[in-house]
């Protein structure tokens, strides 16, 4: 029959996290599944090989920790950045939840500095983007590092297996135990009794919580079909990761570690925005089922000369074509192609005279690349032309803000995709159409960075606690 729990969690990331930290205390028998690795075992064999070893289960984005734990562990601390938590709740308990997620990181270790820039600053950059067309965000952050990360996991699941809380790792679930039902008022339901392992165990709970991470949003998406689970398809954004000499980003970096740029292009009018600067950091490749993709880390104690950060645009469809994550793999998987399997680099200054970048142009180039397993090429044979024209143009504008960004010397790598998958739809109790089924996070649609993912797990999570 397989063992049964009050609560089975699915993904070992800060929903699932964040949701086993408040279910603590109020069930006994609670299970957090992954399919990857414990925080300290995680390790990327590329940053010896110099080659994607194409692993089966990337340790960049499965495990203890999440995704988040090899980012740039930069925390964003707004309701609104990342997603939106009042879709959820009422703006006071959405920034109380804020508050409270910074609370607890701080509890795990995370350093206390705080970064929101000086007042005068912030007021002349918002000023300057204005002049263009553009938004500044402002924000208060806070940076681990990508290299501190795995410290505060380890302190977090100690504190969770001291409180009972059971971990299954390098197990993947397969399935749900759905079974039919009947609601308070006689209407057939479907009921979720728990879980499937890959290797064909039962695993039985009266409530489970669907967070499996950005990674695991194909698998919510083949739940949804196969159990008519209400959803609906979200946006995608789609573009580049942007590399240029830190000297150059310096003079906003030092105002917001993370700025967020919010940008309309002039010919197709369509948003764009920038995302996850890495101050001094190095750009890594994502590597999916299907296709390559690339990010940014940052280290506390390891620098590059270099910045990076993505340029996104936001790609929405209506019918008859509404499913954006096909569409975004498609991209990615031709991206994949031209590039042979690796990201494809190219130079700004290529991009813009509509030519390759060849290996030779790429050596010559002001700006070294951190990321060494590339393909130079033409990044508009794998976007599409209205993405790429964004990408040229939202640059030219945010070079007006920081000037430098669009130098010829600039590097793109492609592509850098943010799936938001199918968007499942919830109650206010993060509970989705089929009953004692909840769902948090990335990979669910809910969320997009990882405050707003640990936010979503503890609303999950005060959901069931309610219900029960």
């Amino acid at each position: 029959m397989g063992k049964a729990y009050d609560v089975v969690i699915v993904g070992a990331g800060p929903a699932g996290l964040f949701a086993a930290l408040e279910l603590c205390g109020k069930f006994d028998r609670i299970l957090v599944v992954d399919k990857g690795k414990d925080v300290g075992e995680r390790h990327c064999p590329m940053n010896s090989a110099l080659n994607c070893l194409n692993c089966k289960n990337c340790d960049i984005m499965c495990g203890l920790g999440g995704a988040g734990t090899f980012s740039d562990g930069t925390l964003n601390l707004r309701p609104d950045i990342g997603g939106d938590l009042t879709e959820f709740c009422d703006a006071e308990t959405a920034w109380s939840l804020v508050r409270y997620v910074d609370k607890i990181f701080l509890a795990h270790g995370m350093p206390d500095k705080i970064y929101r820039g000086d007042k005068d600053e912030i007021e002349n950059l918002k000023r300057r983007a204005a002049a263009v067309g553009a938004s500044f965000i402002e924000i208060e952050q806070r940076h681990i590092g990508s290299d501190r990360t795995k410290e505060i996991i380890e302190n977090f699941k100690r504190d969770l297996e001291q409180n009972g809380v059971e971990f299954m790792l390098k197990t993947c679930i397969s399935d749900l135990i759905i079974e039919d039902g009947k609601d308070e008022s006689g209407e057939s339901v479907k009921i979720c009794r728990g879980v499937i392992t890959e290797w064909g165990e039962k695993i039985r709970s009266r409530y489970t919580i669907l967070a499996p991470g950005r990674v695991g949003a194909s698998w919510v998406e083949s739940l949804i079909e196969k159990y008519g689970i209400k959803s609906q398809y979200a946006g995608i954004d789609v573009g580049v990761r942007v590399e240029v000499p830190a000297i150059t980003m310096d003079p906003v970096t030092k105002i917001n570690r993370d700025p967020k740029f919010h940008i309309r292009t002039d010919t197709y009018e369509d948003f764009t925005r920038t995302f996850c600067t890495n101050e001094r950091g190095f750009v890594v490749k994502e590597v999916y089922d299907e296709f390559i993709g690339v990010n940014g880390h940052s280290f506390k104690d390891k620098k590059s000369e270099n910045t990076n950060f993505a340029f996104l645009v936001r790609v929405e469809l209506t019918e008859p074509v509404e499913n954006t994550t096909e569409y975004g793999k498609s991209i990615a998987k031709l991206a994949t192609t031209i590039g042979g399997g690796k990201p494809i680099i190219q130079r700004m200054g290529d991009l813009k005279r509509g030519r390759r970048s060849t290996p030779e142009r790429i050596r010559r180039s002001l700006v070294k690349n951190t990321l060494k397993d590339v393909t130079p090429g033409d990044i508009s044979m794998a976007l599409p032309h209205r993405i790429v024209m964004d990408i040229v143009e939202g640059l030219e504008k945010l070079d007006k803000i920081i000037p430098g960004v669009a130098a010829d010397s600039t590097l793109l790598y492609a592509p850098e995709i943010k799936f938001y998958a199918m968007r499942l739809c919830v109650s206010d109790k993060m509970e989705t159409s089929v009953r004692n089924l909840f769902a948090a996070g990335d990979g669910a649609g809910l969320s997009r960075d990882i405050v707003n993912a640990a936010a979503t797990g503890i609303l999950a999570a005060r959901g069931i606690i309610r219900k029960s």
